[in-house]
Parts: structure tokens; C-alpha cells; sequence
């Protein structure tokens, strides 16, 4: 009797590869990789060596861009376009959900419920239980004001008639506060001075300049105003119309323009936006000329009287709304109404996922705006927790970013369990605990930017741990408890804080050493050191919002280290300083100083290509002309800044302001960059480090950092511990809040928030050394960080 034949396989089961040839993103050097589906692959190598132009550049781009263009023509004329990502071959690609951490909308009104669903849930089910009824969803809704109207409509049947009409309908918007939760007080003395006239500059207002066509010109000669006059002697009626005046249609210089009070263009101009959206100047002057409190109307809510006074079993929807989300997920489970059964049962579903992801302490009225990256990013995967699809490829971008060791384990079971439905994990990550799930490893570099784009090791992570790349040889690296720790030479009271949910919390933060604040995320660290500083500690805080920059912007004009370099070209050729800006005089122009000329193909992908005229240099012919050293501004712009700190710091192209900027750009480890890259380009561990080292020139005597290991290399951490030991060094007291074991390991002083997170947290569980905290292991922290060094 003959065996018999084993079936023949399937041709669809073949294609269980992402192949990749050929890719050229940004700083990838003709990339080959093959990427196996329905496992979970991670993405390792130092920051800035292509991970990102890799997985979101090359094969998230591609996957999104295919998918869009199985739309209609009309529908893609209104979806971003985008070309097609420079790689030779891109095959078994599946549908891409990419899980990122850029900061979701900024807009005041975005809460975490809106972004989630979970208040238009919860709208519609105070709608059909509330009592008493007061209308539908939107009479919930704080996005929705309330209309009235009434009139005459004529109706064309059977003969003309005309019938008398009323509308109505019911929003759930506090009329005071519009929907914001807060009014705002103008401190008047920050516009303006008032012992000067508009014509003298009695404007104080960030880029209110005298010849100002928008601002100031059409104050002074709007013909409401005498502009001779100082402001501090107008007479009432002026005085209204300087601050309070309707808009109205006024001629200047025979444009017409409109006029209106300073207060409501103000309102308008700067506060319109969210705080955190805008750029640091601007917060400055609206932090000095504002004071938000909380809308004495709806007491904060945004919700207008009627809609708070609906309520299921005594709990109104602004009173569910501030619930810890996992105390409203129990209130949840706790009704019982068939009529909205199937409701019911979905909102459960995703008041859990918070839960089960560790956002349980949020409350579904939290401004999204106030997030960090890593919860936003976490926030974002609610909506692909529960969902149905399988083989899809999830991409995520260092999803453990600012989570507690303890976190970390809950969200490598996450990454498991979505590998585990059949879908394909993509992941760029830095941390050794989630490395060590990956069922396959790419490892990048060898270095960053153009020394790196290329892959140095693939395959498993025990192959890793022995390929003697930079990646394997730190990956077991474990960084040791201090001998000695530094003395302290004063220190920082804080009294009574109560920020959010910090519970009357004492606490003396020493200065002239390096303290290291830290516990599970949602304990109250950011609450402490960003919310409850003394105001006059003269504390300089590098937080993790992101830098604002167009693809004009670089390191060079971000840094301020174009002003010098720009006049030393000037003095050294006799020329204007402007021409030697690629966004001012000196600009191409046939590109306008942008280097590529970008063509508009409608509902299709534009092309970029590079200008024919510059040759991608940005600069007209006869810029180019005046050197520096030897160099023209375009080849100093395309140095990195290593050799650029050298080129500055030396001999007769010496420039000490230029040469200061580019060693803090050294010291933070960013020696690779060249000065001209665009900011779009920049991975996010490179936009921190370049804040950090604009912040380390600044006067301020403490120092605080949120989290500086994010997306650090396990490599550069090294470098980070010793520019924060040149830091205190220098006599700057440093406070970080980090997770990371290593940094909690090098530090001189530890507070550590918790026990848990939410109202579960908000206590300070331990002060004192690393070496305290090890020995005592009392804490969540203390376990994981003795676990880490071996104690």
C-alpha cells in the first residue's frame, strides 16, 4: 500500500512575506528585507539610523497610499496626497493601521471621550434614560449651542402661502464659556502701554509691529481713534471703541479691512487655539496675559444647565464624565435597562480597553491636548482593541514610551494578543523587555543619519544578542547603583500640591544634585514637577510637545545658529546678512529658496522634484559666489554638526556664538545631523535632544526634563547619563521624570509617586537613594529596579 501524497499547498498560502527591495527614504541605503506576516517584528538600531523611513516612510506610506487610491476621484480630491516612497520593490503589503505618537488634535473642545466615542455613547444613553428627558444626543453634546428661530416661509402649493414657522433645537453648550470649560481674564497692561499713543509703539503684543497693515495701522488709522493720543487719556467713548468695538468695515491706505475691539481680536488671534499649539513665545505672553478660571456658569463642565440637570440614578453626564474612567466603567456595568442593551454592552467594551491598556486614571473630560505622546498613542489603539479585522498590519512607534516598567509588561500582552488574532505587529522600539517578544529583529545602523540606513543584523533575538552589532552588544546592559551620591546644597518646598489627583502632597526636591521623580504612569509625576513648582524657582522645564516647524525649518535656523553664521558671511564679503537666507533675499527664484519645485497633480500624488536652477542648494547663483573659509552657505549648511563645530571653532573661521551652539548639539549626542536637514525629517528622540540643547543655554538654575530616554538607543543612554552629569557639574540642579532603570539607577535622589495610578495614586511611596529604594523594595519600583541591577 502506497503513503499517501500530503495535499498540495494552496497558491494563496505563499505569500506570507513583506518584501522590501530597494528602499532609498530619507537616509536608507537600498534596503532589502523580507518581513514575515502574522508575526510580530521589531525595529531596533541608535536614533536617526532610518527605523522610521523604514517602517512608516517605506511600508506604512505605501500600504495607506495604495488603499487611498481604491477611491473615487472626487473622494481622493479631499484626502492628503502622497507619492509613492522611493523603493524599487514593495510586495504582500496588507492594510496598514499606523498607531503613532503624534499629539491628537490641540483644539480646546477635544477631550479624551470625544476622541474615543465614548462620549457620543454616552450622550445617546442619557438621551433615552435621563430624566428628566430634555431631547436628543446633541442636547448633550457641549459642541453644539442651542438655536431658536421663527419667521415667515412662503410655500410654493396649490397657490403662494405663507405660514409662520418656529425652530428650536436643544445643544448641550454652555452659552458662557462656549463649550470650553474656562473664561479667560485679560490682564490689559500686557497689550499695551498706556502712558504712549499708537502712533509712539503703546502696542506690547508679539509681533504688533508699527507698520503692521492687519494691527496696528488699521487701530491708528481707523478713524475711531486719535493715534497722537496716549491711550490713558481717551475719553470712555474711545476707550469702547479701542476695546470693546463691533466688527465694522473701515478704508486704509484704500484697502478695506475690519475693525474691531482689541479684546475680541485678541480672543480671536491668540486664544482661539489651544495653549499647547502654540510656539513658546506666543504661550509666553499668553501665560503673562491671561488667567483661565473655571466658567463660573457651568462650573467647568461646559455643559449648559439643562443638560446637567438630566440624570440615570442621580448621576448626571458631567458628573460620569469626571469619573476615573475605570470607577464610570463599574457605574456602567451596574445599569440594567433592555432598552439600550446592545449600548450598553459596546460602551462597556471600551470603558474596559482603557482599563486593560492602563488608562484606566483618565477621566473622559481630560483635554486631550494636556496627554503625553505615550498615552495619546495609547489612546488612539482603544479603537483597535476590540475590532474584528485580522491580517492587518499594525505599526506602532515605540508604544512603551513613558510607561513604568510594570506597564510594560501590560502592553507587551496587548502587542501579543493583536499578533495572535493573525496580524502582522510592526514595531520600532528601543526597550530590551519588548525586544525580547520579537519573533523576528531588524537592527539598523551602524550609526545615525548618513553613516547608518543600512541593516546590520536580521533574524531572531538570541541571533541578535550574538551579532556583535551596537544593538546586540548593549542589549543586556545593565547600569549599576551608584558608590557615592552627591550632596545636595539646598533645596526646592513644595507644600500642600493638589494638582489633579496629587493628595496634599509635601515634598522637598533637593537642588545641586540629580533627582529622579518616577512611578506607574498616572501616579501624579507630571502633576508634581510641571504642576506644583513654585512659581519664582526659576525652573526651565523640556517637555515632550513637539517642535513646530515647516519643511523649510532646520537645525541651523531652529537653533538660532544661522544669525551668526549669516553675519560672519556678511562682514567677511561686505554684503547684507539676508542674503544668505534661503527664505529671505538670497532665495532662488525659481524654487524660493525650498531646493525642490512641487507640482500639484489635483486628487493624485504631487511631485517633488529637485530645482533645476539651484540644484537643490536653495540659494541663487550669485550667493553662492561670497565665501566663508572656503565654504558657500549651502556647502556649510549641508555639514554635519561635528565637522561644522570644528570648521566654527578654529583658526580664522572662528565664530564663538555659532561654535557654543553647535558644542550643545555635540554634547546631546546629535554630532551626525547636518545643519540644513528639514525638522520633518527629524525622528523623535532627535526633536527632544535638539529642545535640550536650546534649553541648556538658558539662566534658569533648575533644570526639568520629561522622560529624555524617549527613543534613545540602549547605546545612547550612556551618553545621556554623562550630559546630565555635566549638567550638575555645572552647577544646574537636575529633575528628571523618567521609567528608565538605568537613569533611576544613576541618580543621587529618588521620589517615587504612587501606589497606583489615578486616585489610586497621588502619594509620595518613597524618597531617598537608589540604593534606599533597592534595599526597602516597598514599591512596584523599587521591585523592578532591584530586579534590573542584580540586587
Amino acid at each position: 500500500m502506497t503513503d499517501p501524497q500530503p495535499p498540495a499547498a494552496h497558491p494563496a498560502d505563499s505569500h506570507d512575506l513583506i518584501r522590501v527591495r530597494g528602499a532609498r527614504v530619507h537616509n536608507l541605503r537600498d534596503i532589502c528585507v523580507d518581513l514575515p506576516k502574522r508575526r510580530l517584528t521589531v525595529f531596533t538600531g541608535v536614533s536617526g539610523s532610518g527605523k522610521t523611513s523604514l517602517v512608516f516612510g517605506t511600508i506604512a506610506a505605501e500600504s495607506q497610499r495604495l488603499i487611498n487610491e481604491t477611491y473615487s476621484a472626487f473622494v481622493q480630491g479631499f484626502m492628503p496626497t502622497t507619492a509613492r516612497p522611493e523603493v524599487d520593490v514593495l510586495d504582500g503589503l496588507t492594510t496598514a493601521i499606523v498607531v503613532d505618537q503624534e499629539r491628537m488634535g490641540a483644539d480646546p473642545r477635544s477631550t479624551v471621550g470625544t476622541a474615543t466615542d465614548a462620549n457620543a455613547m454616552l450622550r445617546i444613553l442619557f438621551s433615552r434614560l435621563g430624566q428628566p428627558h430634555i431631547g436628543s444626543p446633541n442636547a448633550f453634546s457641549f459642541n453644539v449651542p442651542s438655536v431658536r428661530a421663527s419667521g415667515a416661509i412662503t410655500v410654493d402649493r396649490g397657490g403662494k402661502k405663507t405660514e409662520k414657522v418656529s425652530f428650536t433645537r436643544a445643544g448641550g453648550m454652555c452659552p458662557r464659556c462656549e463649550g470650553r470649560g474656562t473664561v479667560s481674564d485679560i490682564d490689559l497692561t500686557q497689550l499695551y502701554d498706556e502712558t504712549r499713543s499708537l502712533a509712539d509703539g503703546a502696542f506690547t503684543i508679539p509681533g504688533w509691529k508699527s507698520d503692521s497693515f492687519w494691527t496696528v495701522r488699521l487701530y491708528a488709522e481707523s478713524g475711531f481713534l486719535d493715534p497722537h493720543k496716549p491711550i490713558r487719556d481717551y475719553t470712555e467713548q474711545e476707550m469702547r471703541d479701542f476695546l470693546h468695538h463691533e466688527p465694522v468695515k473701515v478704508k486704509v491706505d484704500g484697502v478695506n479691512l475690519t475693525y474691531e475691539g482689541l479684546l475680541p481680536k485678541i480672543h480671536k488671534s491668540f486664544l482661539a487655539k489651544d495653549r499647547e499649539a502654540r510656539q513658546p513665545h506666543i504661550r509666553a505672553f499668553v501665560d503673562r496675559a491671561v488667567t483661565f478660571t473655571a466658567c463660573p456658569e457651568c462650573d467647568g463642565t461646559r455643559l449648559s444647565e439643562a443638560a446637567r440637570s438630566s440624570k440615570i440614578d442621580g448621576v448626571g453626564i458631567a458628573d460620569a464624565c469626571a469619573l476615573q474612567i475605570s470607577d464610570l466603567a463599574a457605574w456602567v456595568r451596574g445599569l440594567d435597562a433592555p432598552s439600550v442593551a446592545p449600548l450598553l454592552t459596546a460602551l462597556r467594551r471600551t470603558l474596559d480597553s482603557f482599563d486593560e491598556i492602563g488608562l484606566g486614571y483618565l477621566s473622559l473630560d481630560r483635554p486631550v491636548g494636556t496627554l503625553s505622546g505615550g498615552e495619546a498613542q495609547r489612546v488612539k489603539m482603544i479603537r483597535h482593541l476590540g475590532s474584528s479585522l485580522t491580517d492587518t498590519t499594525y505599526v506602532f512607534d515605540e508604544p512603551t514610551v513613558g510607561l513604568h516598567p510594570h506597564d510594560i509588561q501590560r502592553m507587551n500582552a496587548l502587542l501579543l494578543r493583536l499578533r495572535d488574532k493573525g496580524n502582522t505587529v510592526l514595531v520600532v522600539e528601543h526597550k530590551p523587555e519588548t525586544i525580547a517578544l520579537a519573533d523576528h529583529v531588524v537592527d539598523l545602523g551602524p550609526g545615525a543619519g548618513t553613516a547608518g540606513g543600512t541593516v546590520c543584523f536580521e533574524g531572531t533575538v538570541e541571533g541578535l544578542r550574538s551579532a556583535g552589532t551596537v544593538t546586540g552588544r548593549h542589549f543586556d546592559d545593565r547600569a549599576a547603583l551608584k558608590k557615592t551620591v552627591r550632596t545636595p546644597t539646598g533645596r526646592l518646598e513644595i507644600r500642600g500640591a493638589t494638582a489633579h489627583n496629587l493628595r496634599d502632597v509635601d515634598v522637598d526636591i533637593p537642588l545641586g544634585v540629580l533627582t529622579v521623580v518616577t512611578g506607574v504612569a498616572g501616579s501624579g509625576k507630571s502633576s508634581l514637577v510641571h504642576g506644583s513648582m513654585p512659581a519664582d524657582a526659576g525652573v526651565v522645564s523640556v517637555d515632550q510637545s513637539p517642535i513646530r516647524g515647516s519643511r523649510r525649518s532646520n537645525p541651523a535656523t531652529w537653533t538660532g545658529l544661522l544669525d551668526p553664521v549669516r553675519k560672519a558671511f556678511a562682514k567677511a564679503n561686505g554684503v547684507k546678512p539676508g542674503l544668505f537666507s534661503a527664505n529671505s533675499e538670497g532665495a532662488c527664484p525659481n524654487c524660493n529658496g525650498a531646493g525642490v519645485v512641487h507640482t500639484d497633480l489635483a486628487m493624485m500624488a504631487g511631485v517633488a522634484t529637485t530645482c533645476e536652477e539651484c540644484e537643490g542648494r536653495r540659494f541663487e547663483p550669485s550667493v553662492l559666489e561670497h565665501r566663508f573659509g572656503g565654504r558657500d552657505i549651502s556647502e556649510v549648511l549641508a555639514m554635519p554638526v561635528a565637522e561644522a563645530e570644528e570648521f566654527f571653532g578654529t583658526g580664522g573661521t572662528r565664530v564663538p556664538a555659532a561654535h557654543r551652539i553647535l558644542r550643545r548639539l555635540a554634547d546631546v549626542g546629535l554630532g551626525y545631523l547636518t545643519l540644513g536637514q528639514p525638522l520633518t525629517t527629524l525622528s523623535g528622540g532627535e526633536r527632544q535632544r535638539l529642545k535640550l540643547a536650546t534649553h541648556m543655554a538658558e539662566q534658569g538654575g533648575v533644570l526639568v526634563l520629561d522622560e529624555p530616554t524617549s527613543g534613545l538607543h540602549l547605546a545612547d543612554v550612556e551618553q545621556l547619563l554623562a550630559l546630565l552629569d555635566r549638567l550638575v557639574d555645572s552647577g544646574k540642579s537636575v529633575i528628571v521624570v523618567e521609567h528608565h532603570q538605568a537613569v533611576m539607577a544613576h541618580a543621587d535622589w529618588i521620589i517615587d509617586l504612587g501606589p497606583g495610578a489615578g486616585h489610586d495614586g497621588g502619594r509620595i511611596v518613597h524618597e531617598g537613594t537608589p540604593a534606599d529604594l533597592v534595599a526597602a523594595r516597598s514599591t512596584l519600583t523599587g521591585e523592578h529596579l532591584a530586579a534590573y541591577v542584580g540586587a
